[in-house]
């Protein structure tokens, strides 16, 4: 990842419907915003969930995914491993990082053969340090979403990491609602993670828009994450929260102009600027030997005169030379 600008991921996700022409159309689409890299997912429904039906297996209750079982979910929604090789070679094509969350130990080792450039821990993962420790001893630079992790949790998962000799690690700040009101996103955490762990801070978002993460931009993240579909109008899994092809590039255009705008910490004035300030000015005809009054020195823009500061110093003394009404007063 390169430090000097925000590093922007476009997540597939579930977006691909279990089409890969579909997959490598959108990759196509992704390289056209100025995106970074392309991120995947590298499970299978056994990885994540019991095809089971009971209270903590059954349908969901609630949300998005009201009435479908997880593991019936996450078989439709997973990334055939088969196709992981096509993706990345068409993402490399086209400049793309490619690179993915992985949800077990063989995924991790599946992706090692891929040789990926880093890896994404998914937040409802955060607990699991197995897999964590497993995936940050491959020596990558390890990236975490934090979405359902307390302080706590994000410590041992930080330490897990290091405990490997793995420090090039990146948490973001994340709100586990799919869509995220914005009114939950409390982005003004990015500060305090930063600080508080030590660590590049970054976003991963499922708000509607760019609004939240072009502001978490302005206040330091260092990598941004959406997900991206061709056309939420395709459905799916993943469809309602994630990014059109345009509304991507919108949003990565602002994050780029937000990266100008803040530049570096600088104070300094050209010599052009310089002159837009005030100085001193002659407001009447003085003569060699004159007293220097504030009915004949003012200060007044622009900037060719004495600073003002001089101005209590000088009252009262004698001028060195004649002046006219207009000049700059310029000390000799």
């Amino acid at each position: 990842m390169n430090n000097k600008k925000t590093y922007i991921i476009a997540e597939l996700s579930a977006n691909h419907n279990n089409d890969i022409n579909l997959a490598l159309k959108t990759i196509d689409a992704i390289a056209k915003t100025g995106a970074d890299a392309v991120k995947v997912q590298t499970y299978t429904a056994d990885s994540l969930a019991l095809d089971v039906d009971n209270e903590y297996f059954g349908p969901k209750k609630t949300g998005l995914w009201k009435g479908i079982r997880p593991y019936d979910l996450y078989k439709k929604a997973s990334l055939p491993y088969e196709w992981h090789k096509d993706l990345q070679s068409r993402a490399h094509e086209l400049g793309l990082d490619f690179f993915s969350s992985p949800f077990d130990l063989e995924g991790v080792d599946f992706l090692e053969k891929l040789n990926v450039p880093i890896y994404k821990i998914a937040s409802f993962e955060i607990t699991d340090i197995g897999l964590i420790k497993y995936t940050a001893s491959m020596g990558k630079p390890i990236i975490m979403s934090t979405g359902v992790a307390d302080v706590e949790d994000i410590k041992l998962a930080i330490e897990t990491c290091r405990s490997v000799g793995n420090n090039d690690i990146t948490i973001l700040k994340c709100t586990s609602q799919y869509p995220a009101k914005i009114e939950d996103a409390n982005l003004s955490t990015i500060l305090d993670m930063k600080e508080r762990f030590g660590v590049d801070v970054g976003l991963s978002d499922h708000t509607m828009g760019s609004l939240v993460p072009i502001a978490a931009v302005s206040l330091g993240a260092t990598v941004v994450e959406k997900h991206f579909i061709l056309d939420r109008s395709l459905g799916g899994a993943d469809s309602s929260f994630s990014m059109e092809p345009q509304e991507f590039k919108d949003m990565v255009d602002s994050i780029r102009n937000v990266e100008r705008a803040l530049g570096s910490v600088s104070y300094e004035v050209s010599e052009e600027s310089k002159l837009k300030r005030r100085s001193l000015f002659v407001t009447k005809d003085i003569k060699k030997g004159e007293a220097l009054t504030k009915e004949n020195i003012r200060s007044l823009r622009p900037g060719h005169g004495a600073h003002p500061k001089i101005m209590t110093t000088i009252i009262g003394t004698k001028a060195k030379k004649d002046f006219l009404k207009g000049d700059p007063y310029l000390e000799f």
